[in-house]
Order: C-alpha cells, then sequence, then structure tokens
C-alpha cells in the first residue's frame, strides 16, 4: 500500500507533497480533515511505528491550549486524541509498503 495522510490546508504538507512528487507516484491520498483516519488505520500506522506517541503532533495548537503539555499522557490518551482531533497526527504521514515515514521525510520520495 502507498498512502499519504496529510492536510491539504497544511502549507508544510504542501511543500512536502510538491518536493518530493510522492503524489505523483502511485501514492493514495488522504486528507485527515475531510476523510477522517478510522481506529483501523490508526491501529495499523501504530504496528508500523511503533505507538500513538510515534503519530502524535505536539506543535498542534490544541496541545498546549488543552493544556496537554502539563499531563502524562499514556499511549491510550494519545490514540483517542488523535481519533478525536484530526491536528493531532503528525504529518504527513507516508506509507509504503511497511516503510512509514512521519512528519517531514526530507526528498527520500
Amino acid at each position: 500500500m502507498k498512502k499519504i495522510y496529510h492536510l491539504s490546508t497544511c502549507t508544510t504538507c504542501q511543500r512536502m507533497l510538491k518536493e518530493t512528487g510522492a503524489a505523483g507516484k502511485g501514492f493514495v491520498l488522504q486528507d485527515i480533515k475531510t476523510d477522517r483516519i478510522t481506529p483501523v488505520q490508526l491501529d495499523e500506522l501504530k504496528a508500523k511505528t511503533g505507538s500513538y506517541e510515534a503519530l502524535f503532533s505536539k506543535r498542534a495548537l490544541k496541545y498546549k491550549e488543552l493544556g496537554l503539555k502539563d499531563q502524562v499522557l499514556t499511549e491510550e490518551d494519545y490514540r483517542r486524541l488523535i481519533l478525536e482531533e484530526y491536528t493531532f497526527l503528525k504529518r504527513p504521514v507516508i506509507v509504503d509498503g511497511k516503510k512509514v515515514v512521519v512528519g517531514s521525510p526530507g526528498k527520500e520520495y
């Protein structure tokens, strides 16, 4: 499976898609704002990355707004938060078979 989870309004995602050319290399694009990530998809990503925390964006505005930076979060907390609020998914997430790149991958694609 070749898939990119991204946010179409995110300038970093737009830049990464353009720089890597991944969209033209057979990747399926999923805009997580309009096509939310499912629990099954998130669990598959966790299995490939090793943790929900690796998929969680601590740079999201709501992270500070909700006071999460002052709390000790569990893996279940990270999972629940990502499913509740799409901006908590670190992006882009690029899946190419068994390989997963979370965040800015550079120009390896």
